[in-house]
């Protein structure tokens, strides 16, 4: 098992000032740090939120979220520098952009790839998105779509290749296109939707997709995990509901088969909205998941 180190990153500047932002402090309250034996590595500490969209991107603070991502890329860069492997707490899903950054600027001749767990594929182009919301465009960012601002940062586009890239579990495309969003589906991402993980069963569909993965020549991969692709019935404690998603056991059963290739070399958690789990039984089940998966 690797030596997980717990990274804060409860950014809410690319969504909205929620309650997402507690999500790191829920999770080690349920146990996450204790039941996997890990390190805590600290905090990064969120910017100002400004609740305009910015004139010419048409972002939700971009500059805020460029500095951000640059103070995250750096503590996952010290973590992995030791050989360990960081588990970052977010926050929305905008993080990923400052963990792709920290890859990419260790990677040099070599690539690292990116396992995308998520029940939204967050592939909007910011004049179709309805809020300018980063947390809805991630993935499009990271492969090198919109403005400079983001998918540019350190002249380093794109964070990871299309080819390089897993999308797994999404089940918003009938959602998304209804807005005008540019499509996974016309790209050279591996596309695992719900529907397909449902017909291959999740044992099958996980394998397919960390094979699609290891095909490529590439030295690691990063975990993104939103937990909206959660069934919302079981994970009601989000902010963007959606019908269907995996249940607990299936995120377990991934998360297993994806350690299990060898190749993660890090993953994130994100969206999870603590004020939404009155009880605090979710996010212990959830935790209960992930421990399971990672361990």
């Amino acid at each position: 098992m690797p030596q997980f180190v717990v990274i804060d990153a409860p950014s809410i500047l690319g969504l909205r000032p929620t309650g997402v932002e507690h999500l790191p402090e829920a999770l080690r309250a349920a146990g996450l740090l204790t039941e996997l034996r890990g390190e805590y590595a600290g905090r990064i500490s969120s910017l100002p939120y400004n609740p305009n969209r910015d004139k010419s991107t048409l972002l939700l603070n971009p500059d805020a979220i460029r500095a951000f991502s640059l103070q995250l890329a750096e503590k996952v860069i010290f973590v992995l520098s030791k050989k360990q492997f960081p588990v970052v707490l977010g926050g929305d899903c905008s993080i990923l952009i400052g963990n792709l950054l920290a890859l990419k600027r260790i990677g040099g001749s070599s690539r690292y790839g990116l396992f995308f767990i998520d029940g939204h594929s967050d592939f909007y182009q910011p004049e179709a998105s309805p809020t300018g919301e980063v947390a809805d465009m991630e993935l499009a960012i990271v492969s090198g779509r919109g403005p400079d601002i983001l998918t540019n940062i350190a002249g380093l586009k794109p964070l990871v290749r299309d080819e390089d890239i897993v999308v797994f579990g999404c089940r918003d495309e009938e959602q998304a296109t209804s807005y005008g969003s540019q499509s996974v589906h016309e790209t050279n991402m591996h596309l695992f939707d719900l529907q397909q993980v449902r017909k291959s069963g999740i044992t099958r569909a996980a394998s397919l997709a960390i094979e699609e993965l290891m095909k490529d020549d590439l030295v690691g991969f990063w975990i993104h995990l939103d937990v909206d692709v959660l069934d919302e019935v079981i994970m009601p404690a989000v902010d963007y509901h959606l019908d269907g998603g995996l249940c607990f056991l299936d995120l377990s059963e991934l998360l297993k088969i994806i350690l299990g290739s060898g190749r993660a070399v890090g993953m994130d958690i994100t969206i999870l909205n603590p004020g939404l789990d009155v009880d605090g039984s979710i996010t212990r089940r959830f935790v209960s998941s992930v421990v399971s998966g990672l361990s």
